[in-house]
């Protein structure tokens, strides 16, 4: 055993609502996955505990017991408690929370599980804007990772994107400060110092297309398609920094829903797309209309991806990779930098 650990005493909260073995367990979870004990070393006796902290033997049980439970120790009979191997596999294990699967969230997390290299493992897990999930995947794995990456996006009442509620800010500010990496978005509302890498939907949108603004000019009117009812709503931001860009620069705008079917393209315009159904339907009937896409329609699309780059799209979109990279170097060298992730105007010859 470690020198420092050798004294089996534990800061118990007397008027706490937790319960003193879980409290026990708690604090021996957190030292094992912060490494201070070694795999297969041996823990502090039931006896030990039980002594140091001024409980009864059946607390310090139930506390090794809840420690078995979550699979961070085994038990040898007549030779007593052992850090469990397969949960030490790496120094450093992440609970990594996203609100959605898609291409540039995966791309996030393979950028950050490359960047973090061997120094770690990565679980991920999705709550799909649903509070309750969100909620519940914190509080089920608070003791069971040293690192916790949270990408928190949400829906109000009326399916509007919210950045945090009162109760999600609540769960993120019950991870220690320490173990938190928040991702993507809105960091002003929760409180203490941790590392985040994120994006300013409203100011991004409105830099990227002063960049394409030149190209733009060439078309008759600016269209946004921001879909509303989206299962995954988006941030106002972007819709914000659109009409913003249009009302500065002077162009001519109008904003849709979606890109139906049968879309009458009356002038020339040039059409902002978020969804990649939109992307898709509006690239199908350019082509049955036999139009020319940079040309006669131009098209811009947000978060760029693979089928992007295959389609030859012009995008607006955050740099993943990067804030793959930057969530693992604030782990890596314990940082709390608060950076604002490169947002990109890539263009391509659909505009």
């Amino acid at each position: 055993m470690k020198a420092e650990l050798e004294n089996a005493a534990i800061n118990l909260q007397i008027n706490s609502s937790i319960p003193k073995y879980i409290q026990i367990a708690n604090s021996i979870a957190d030292d094992i996955l912060e490494g201070k004990f070694e795999i297969g070393e041996r823990l502090p006796s039931i006896r030990a505990i039980s002594n140091s902290n001024a409980v009864s033997r059946d607390t310090a049980e139930k506390a090794f017991k809840e420690l078995r439970d979550r699979s961070l120790i085994y038990s040898v009979t007549g030779l007593g408690n052992f850090v469990e191997s397969k949960n030490q596999d790496s120094g450093i294990n992440v609970f990594f929370l996203i609100n959605k699967p898609c291409t540039y969230k995966m791309e996030i997390y393979n950028s950050f599980v490359t960047s973090l290299g061997e120094s770690g493992r990565v679980d991920m897990y999705l709550y799909y804007c649903d509070e309750e999930l969100f909620i519940n995947a914190i509080k089920k794995n608070i003791n069971n990772y040293n690192y916790f990456v949270i990408m928190p996006h949400f829906r109000d009442a009326k399916q509007n994107h919210i950045n945090h509620t009162s109760i999600t800010i609540k769960a993120i500010n019950s991870i220690p400060k320490e173990k938190l990496v928040l991702l993507d978005n809105s960091h002003s509302e929760i409180s203490g110092s941790f590392p985040v890498i994120y994006q300013d939907f409203k100011l991004d949108v409105i830099n990227a297309l002063k960049e394409g603004a030149e190209k733009l000019k060439k078309y008759e009117k600016i269209i946004l398609v921001y879909p509303t009812k989206a299962v995954f709503p988006y941030p106002a931001g972007l819709l914000d920094g659109f009409i913003e860009f249009c009302s500065d620069q002077q162009f001519e705008f109008g904003i849709m829903e979606e890109i139906s079917a049968g879309l009458e393209f009356i002038s020339k315009n040039a059409y902002i797309v978020i969804e990649d159904n939109d992307l898709v339907n509006l690239v199908q009937q350019t082509k049955e209309k036999k139009l020319k896409i940079g040309e006669d329609i131009g098209i811009v699309s947000y978060n760029d991806t693979p089928l992007k780059v295959l389609l030859d799209i012009t995008v607006l979109s955050s740099d993943f990779i990067t804030m793959g990279q930057k969530a693992a170097e604030a782990i890596l060298t314990k940082t709390k930098e608060k950076f604002k992730n490169p947002f990109l105007y890539i263009e391509r010859n659909s505009l």
